[in-house]
């Protein structure tokens, strides 16, 4: 009777109209993005000419320098300043609150220019009498960029370890300390190697920010790819070709990035769920051509 009752009902599929409507949507938007693009004067020969340039690569190369040293400067300070606010010295802390308070509050364009500048609050650098060399001479645009890039980053840097930090339960402390451990030997080996977990997707997407912030270090004539470009499009007139290389490169670092940064994100993820890890680039690539791998 069940059964004869089962064959009479109809399973009718639930319309997502609304998966629908947003698909057809962004369709159309991205066909009349290609539409523009394949109507508009760009002379790809151009595009070709330029993306492997010398002055081109050598941008990119300093995009790349700056990003990296910037990066380990504010990872480094970062910390250092994470640490400091959240001793129970007031002075210490106080100091760390204020170098956060004061480089999150400006703009990092601004700071650019400070440091670039610099030379006009402090003409001499060194030792009175013993050693001492002129600031414009030190401060170069380069130096410039890297002060203020990488001093900005680890005001943010700072606030990311902080919280990874604070995610660590405080019991690690307290064993710790009834072990005879140090306080600076217990946040090295014990409480940082635990928030790392919390610390590493921030601090990534921090580093693909920089590699983008660094643009605003042309302001100050330091010579990264942007800038390059600008210099060639100022000449040619090729104005959108020039923009168009410049973007391809920065799609591939952060491509790059992102996937160096899944990988180290997965190898610290390890241990800490008992669920498969999720598929790797290369074994997403794997699956589409039917090649079978490892998920662990």
């Amino acid at each position: 009777m069940n059964a004869i009752a089962q064959s009479t009902y109809r399973v009718v599929k639930l319309k997502h109209w609304g998966r629908y409507l947003a698909g057809a949507i962004t369709i159309a938007v991205l066909a009349s993005i290609v539409i523009a693009f394949a109507r508009a004067q760009i002379d790809w020969g151009v595009v070709g000419e330029y993306f492997t340039a010398t002055s081109i690569l050598t941008g990119f190369a300093v995009t790349i320098f700056l990003t990296i040293i910037s990066m380990v400067i504010g990872i480094l300070l970062g910390v250092l300043v994470a640490v400091m606010r959240l001793s129970k010295n007031p002075v210490v802390s106080g100091i760390a609150w204020i170098y956060v308070w004061f480089f999150r509050g400006t703009p990092v364009y601004l700071q650019l220019l400070l440091w670039f500048n610099i030379a006009l609050i402090f003409p001499l650098v060194g030792i009175p009498g013993l050693l001492q060399a002129r600031t414009v001479d030190l401060v170069t645009p380069m130096i410039a960029a890297i002060l203020g890039l990488g001093l900005n980053q680890a005001a943010y840097t700072s606030e990311v370890v902080r919280a990874g930090i604070l995610s660590v339960d405080e019991g690690q402390t307290e064993a710790s300390k009834a072990l005879g451990i140090n306080g600076i030997t217990t946040m090295r080996t014990v409480v940082l190697p635990q928030a790392m977990r919390v610390i590493l997707p921030p601090v990534g997407n921090e580093v693909i920010g920089m590699l983008k912030t660094t643009s605003l270090a042309s302001a100050i004539g330091a010579s990264e790819i942007l800038n390059e470009a600008q210099h060639i499009y100022l000449v040619n007139n090729m104005i959108m070709e020039l923009l168009i290389v410049t973007a391809i490169w920065y799609l591939i670092a952060v491509s790059v990035m992102s996937s160096i940064q899944y990988y180290i994100e997965r190898y610290f993820a390890r241990g800490s769920t008992t669920a498969a890890l999720p598929p790797t680039p290369i074994q997403r690539i794997a699956r589409i051509f039917g090649t079978p791998g490892r998920t662990k």
